[in-house]
C-alpha cells in the first residue's frame, strides 16, 4: 500500500477547510522524544482546537493515505509520538484541545480534553475539593489524551487503578474522521463492546482521543509519608502483605528504592535532602491516605515496630509535616532525573508477579554480570505495590552510555528474556510505541496478536494512524 507525504499539495487542499493557524510550520520540539533515541520528521503540523477540526484533518488524511501521528506532551519515552522514517506524516497536536469542560463533584467525574495538562485535571479537581488520583513525574507537562492513549499508571496505581481504571467514557476521532461520541458518565453501561478499552493503551493507532470522562475520588482527610529501610526485596513484599493488614486500602503508594538510586541524587542533584545520610541497600516509600479522625503518624510509628518485630525493618523516617512528606517523595520523584542526567545503557519498564520481584533481582544481576562483569550499575526501583519495576543499566562512574551501545541490544533482550520467564510483562506502563515493537513480536501471544491486527485492519484498513507504533512498518511505508 502506498502513502501520500502531507506536502505542500495536500496543505493547499486542507487550507480551505480550516480556520486560519491550524495548520503550521514544523517545529523543532515535535521532532524530539525524552530519551533521544529517535528524530522525528514532519510533513505538516496542525494544531486544531475542537474535535471537529480533528475530524476535518484525519478525514482528509484518510481520503488521501496520508500518514498520522497524534501528539499530546511529547513525554513517552518508547518513542510513540515521532516518526523518524518512511513517508513524512501530519502531525497532529493537541495542545489547543485543552479545555476542562466540567467537573461533577457529586459525581466524583471531570471531564477534559485531551491536551488539558495531567496536572491541570488535578487542580481541576481539587478546586472541587476532589482527586484526581493519576500521578507520574511528568504530570505537569504530559496531556490526558496521551495518559489515556498509552494506559499511563504512575504511583497511586495500587489504590486507584491505571489510567484505564479512571476513565469512564471517550470522545474520540476515529481514523475515517468520524467522531465517537461515547463520552458517558456511567459507571456502569454493557452496551456491546467497550470501545473505549480499545483505544485506551492503543497508542494512537485506532484513532485520536479527543476528551474523557475521568474518576475523581475524594480527598484523603489525613495523610502520612514514611521511609522504612528493608533488608531484603523479600522484607519489602513481606512488608508490603504486613502494611495491608494494618492499613487496608489506605495505602496509596508503596514503592521500592535501591541504594544506587539514592547514590545516583547524591552526585547528580546534591542539593536535594535525602531521608538518610548512608544511602540503605533497599527502603521502602509509604503512603497513606485515612479518614477524618485517623492518625497517620501513630499508624505509620505502629507498622514501623510491628515491622521491626518481624525482622522486615531496621531503620524509618515518618514524616511529621507536609514539608517532610513533601521532601520523602521528591526523593523518589526525582530519581528518574538522576537516571537521566547519568545516561542509561538500557531502560526497562517491567512487571512481574509480585512474589517473583526477588528472584527477578537476584537473576537480572547475574545476567547483566553475565554480559560485562562488574563493569555495569543497577538502579532497580519502582512500583512494587503493583509490580511495576523500572530496572535501568548504567555505564560504569567516569564512562559513558556511549561507550556500551554495542551491548544496549543484549542488555535489553536478557532483561526481558528474564521477565517472560518469570510470567511477566515487557512493558508495564510506558506502552509499546516503536522501541519495543520486536519485542511485542517476539514475547506476545500469537493469537493475541492476530486478534489486535484484525481489529487494527478492522478499524484503520488503510494503515494511517501512528504507522510503526505497536506493530511493525507495514508495506509501502518505507
Amino acid at each position: 500500500m502506498s502513502y501520500t507525504p502531507a506536502d505542500a499539495a495536500f496543505a493547499a487542499a486542507l487550507s480551505p477547510l480550516l480556520p486560519q493557524g491550524v495548520l503550521c510550520p514544523p517545529e523543532p520540539r515535535f521532532l524530539e522524544e525524552p530519551r533521544g533515541r529517535y528524530t522525528g520528521q514532519v510533513g505538516l503540523l496542525a494544531k486544531p482546537s475542537s474535535v471537529e477540526q480533528v475530524s476535518v484533518l484525519v478525514q482528509a488524511a484518510n481520503a488521501a493515505r496520508v500518514p498520522v501521528v497524534p501528539y499530546g506532551g511529547g513525554t513517552g519515552l518508547v518513542g510513540g509520538q515521532v516518526k523518524p522514517d518512511g513517508v513524512a506524516p501530519l502531525l497532529i497536536s493537541l495542545e489547543r484541545v485543552g479545555q476542562i469542560r466540567a467537573v461533577y463533584p457529586e459525581e466524583n467525574v471531570l471531564v477534559a480534553e485531551a491536551g488539558a495538562i495531567l496536572a491541570e485535571g488535578q487542580e481541576a479537581a481539587l478546586a472541587q475539593r476532589r482527586l484526581f488520583p493519576l500521578s507520574l513525574a511528568a504530570e505537569g507537562s504530559a496531556r490526558i489524551g496521551g495518559n489515556l492513549s498509552t494506559n499511563a499508571g504512575g504511583v497511586n496505581v495500587l489504590r486507584d487503578g491505571n489510567a484505564r481504571d479512571l476513565c469512564l467514557g471517550l470522545e474520540a476521532v476515529l481514523p475515517t474522521g468520524e467522531i465517537w461520541n461515547g463520552l458517558t458518565r456511567l459507571r456502569k453501561d454493557n452496551a456491546g463492546y467497550d470501545l473505549r478499552n480499545l483505544l485506551v493503551g492503543a497508542e494512537g493507532t485506532l484513532g485520536i482521543i479527543t476528551a474523557a470522562a475521568l474518576k475523581l475520588a475524594p480527598i484523603p482527610a489525613q495523610q502520612g509519608v514514611a521511609v522504612f529501610v528493608v533488608p531484603s526485596p523479600e522484607a519489602a513484599i513481606a512488608l508490603l502483605a504486613l502494611a495491608r493488614d494494618h492499613l487496608g486500602e489506605a495505602i496509596s503508594a508503596f514503592e521500592l528504592l535501591h541504594r544506587q538510586g539514592l547514590e545516583f541524587l547524591a552526585e547528580h542533584l546534591p542539593q536535594l535532602r535525602q531521608p538518610f545520610d548512608v544511602a540503605p541497600e533497599w527502603a521502602v516509600l509509604i503512603d497513606l491516605g485515612l479518614a477524618r479522625g485517623q492518625d497517620p503518624v501513630a499508624a505509620l510509628a505502629d507498622l514501623f515496630e510491628a515491622a521491626v518485630d518481624a525482622g522486615l525493618a531496621e531503620d524509618g523516617v515518618i514524616a511529621q509535616f507536609e514539608t517532610q512528606a513533601q521532601a520523602l517523595w521528591a526523593a523518589r520523584e526525582q530519581i528518574p532525573e538522576a537516571n537521566r542526567l547519568v545516561g542509561s545503557i538500557a531502560s526497562h519498564d517491567v512487571s512481574v508477579p509480585i512474589s517473583a520481584i526477588p528472584e527477578f533481582i537476584h537473576r537480572g544481576r547475574e545476567a547483566i554480570a553475565g554480559l560485562v562483569a562488574g563493569d555495569m550499575r543497577i538502579n532497580c526501583f519502582g512500583h512494587l505495590g503493583d509490580g511495576n519495576l523500572h530496572y535501568n543499566v548504567f555505564p560504569a562512574k567516569g564512562r559513558s552510555r556511549h561507550d556500551y551501545e554495542s551491548l544496549r541490544g543484549a542488555v535489553q533482550q536478557a532483561v526481558h528474556d528474564l521477565v517472560d520467564d518469570l510470567d511477566g510483562s515487557f512493558s508495564a506502563e510506558h506502552g509499546v510505541g516503536r522501541m519495543k515493537v520486536a519485542d511485542l513480536q517476539r514475547y506476545g501471544d500469537p493469537v493475541k496478536l492476530a486478534a489486535m491486527r484484525a481489529i487494527k485492519q478492522a478499524l484503520d484498513p488503510k494503515g494511517i494512524m501512528n504507522q510503526g507504533v505497536i506493530f511493525p512498518q507495514v508495506d509501502g511505508e518505507e
